[in-house]
């Protein structure tokens, strides 16, 4: 019995010392703990805005309410809630939940409230129904080794993080409608701005950077209104810069583009009509709140799979919150002006994810007058594989054209625009990839995290060298501005007359060099003049 009651004092002692040592933040809603590991402090699972559940589902996020004691942020809260890929339908993935506003923070150790370091705002992929601001890809300890606080956040997603309904364009009329995904995103940038200073963080030097619908949401901050002010630098990883890949559907209107045709209404009247629920009133949008959160996720399929109407629309154009596509934004230079990088990798994704055609004939002839151009570009000498050249099609088509659109926007604007072309293959991946660097490739060398990247490939001397370099330039932007700094290869600024790029090559090795995609990228620019034939594939 002595034996364990001492066990038990021993025990309590290691409990209570480690908690005494646990770093600890005062914000202005209470004080959290957080944990020590490797190297750097970290504070998982902080809430931002109030759970979004009951009658705050399809509403704007709702304050936090503040804490008594501690809040233990030593583990991430819940993913938000989402199906998975390929998930059962009426399922939820495991650890997600609608409860799931929560976000993440890595830092230095043992920095003072002054410091003033530069601040990094992660908004991850997804296609707007899956992902989430935690698991080891984009843990952010590299980023804080580098004297950087690193921040991952979650937002709703699929429809309960985009959905219109003709009783919520009425409810609450002084509240945005719509796009509930970027409301959140807005909200946790305002945290950033009111708490990280208390962290050592510098509310004036905020950069917020994402990949695929992530890069998208970077797109769409930096026209939003509402978000003007609350971020100074951004970074897009394979989010295109045009229309963007889901957004331009006005809440009523049923011509608003080419490629949507219905409206964000509809599509969420069809999908009531799914549940059983007839009328569009007060009582209709009761029923739909009451839903269980399994019955509103999916995988986000656009219709129920059996030819019916669309049931999920992605991104809307509200005309409130979201007043204009980053496209229109960018024309008429009305974007957040601020440094930029964009970029995308080499061999995004094949098949028929933009357009249907069978073989690469079918898809010159789509050109029209521009077919011979077309063929000189993508397949000069007749050889190529129709796998190989609708690979790069789909790449070119939503993020390497529109990436470089969005940085003569910026550039026309005398905003420092830098523009990367990421190729790297690493050796064991080569049979795998062997059109070149595939969605997402770049995350894990971007955080430095080469355990987690997608198929856990061995590592390699030159998997090293590239992720030190990708995840140094990331925290030279952050800081100055600029990616150059000492020991790294040139990056040129992005400018109209030299089209100047960092390729980073397939072999990892970073060039700065007129863009070798300059052919393709001009045909895919005057082709945009006949998108509706060439995207025959609504996206």
């Amino acid at each position: 019995m002595k034996k364990y009651i001492l066990g038990l004092v021993v025990l309590l002692g290691v409990t209570i010392s480690a908690q005494e040592s646990a770093p600890k933040v005062k914000t202005e809603l209470g004080v959290i703990r957080g944990v020590h590991e490797d190297g750097v402090a970290s504070f998982k699972g902080i809430p931002f805005a109030a759970p979004p559940v009951g009658k705050f589902r399809w509403r704007p996020p709702q304050p936090v309410t503040p804490w008594e004691g501690e809040l233990d942020a030593t583990e991430y809260g819940s993913n938000c809630a989402q199906s998975g890929w390929g998930g059962a339908p009426g399922t939820i993935s495991e650890g997600s939940s609608e409860d799931c506003l929560y976000l993440n923070l890595w830092k230095p150790t043992d920095i003072e409230t002054t410091s003033k370091l530069p601040v990094m705002v992660w908004i991850h992929g997804g296609a707007f129904v899956g992902g989430s601001g935690s698991g080891p890809g984009i843990v952010g300890t590299n980023f804080a080794k580098q004297g950087v606080i690193l921040i991952t956040i979650n937002y709703r997603l699929g429809r309960l993080g985009h959905f219109a309904f003709p009783a919520l364009s009425v409810e609450y009329p002084e509240e945005p409608k719509g796009s509930y995904a970027f409301m959140d995103q807005i909200k946790a940038l305002q945290w950033v701005q009111k708490n990280v200073a208390a962290f050592g963080g510098d509310p004036d030097n905020v950069t917020i950077f994402g990949f695929s619908a992530g890069g998208v949401s970077v797109h769409s901050l930096l026209t939003i209104p509402y978000a003007k002010g609350l971020f100074h630098k951004a970074i897009s990883q394979s989010g295109g810069g045009r229309d963007g890949v889901l957004t331009g559907r006005p809440i009523k209107d049923e011509n608003a583009s080419p490629f949507y045709p219905v409206s964000a209404e509809t599509i969420g009247i069809n999908f009531a009509k799914k549940q059983g629920i007839e009328g569009t009133d007060a009582e209709a949008l009761s029923k739909l709140r009451a839903l269980p959160v399994e019955k509103i996720v999916d995988s986000g399929q656009e219709t129920d799979g059996e030819g019916g109407p669309r049931t999920y629309s992605g991104p809307i154009l509200d005309g409130t919150l979201v007043v204009e596509t980053a496209e229109s934004a960018y024309k008429a230079g009305r974007q957040t002006n601020v440094p930029l990088i964009i970029g995308s990798n080499s061999a995004e994704i094949g098949g028929s994810f933009v357009n249907i055609s069978k073989t690469k004939e079918e898809l010159f002839l789509l050109f029209g007058d521009l077919k011979e151009e077309a063929k000189a570009a993508y397949d000069p000498d007749g050889k190529k594989e129709f796998t190989e050249i609708i690979t790069k099609f789909n790449t070119d088509w939503v993020w390497g054209e529109p990436g470089r659109f969005a940085a003569k926007a910026y550039a026309a604007q005398g905003e420092p625009a830098y523009m990367y072309h990421f190729g790297f293959v690493p050796e064991p991946m080569k049979e795998r990839m062997k059109y070149g660097a595939g969605h997402g490739s770049e995350v894990g060398y971007v955080f430095n995290n080469l355990n987690a990247r997608w198929g856990n490939p061995e590592t390699t001397p030159e998997d090293v060298k590239v992720a030190e370099m990708m995840n140094t330039y990331w925290v030279n932007f952050a800081k100055n501005g600029n990616p150059n700094g000492d020991g790294l290869p040139k990056w040129p600024v992005y400018n109209q007359k030299d089209g100047e790029i960092l390729d980073i090559q397939v072999d990892g090795k970073p060039v700065g060099k007129p863009d070798p995609r300059k052919e393709r990228l001009d045909v895919i620019e005057k082709g945009v003049k006949i998108r509706t034939k060439l995207q025959t594939r609504g996206i």
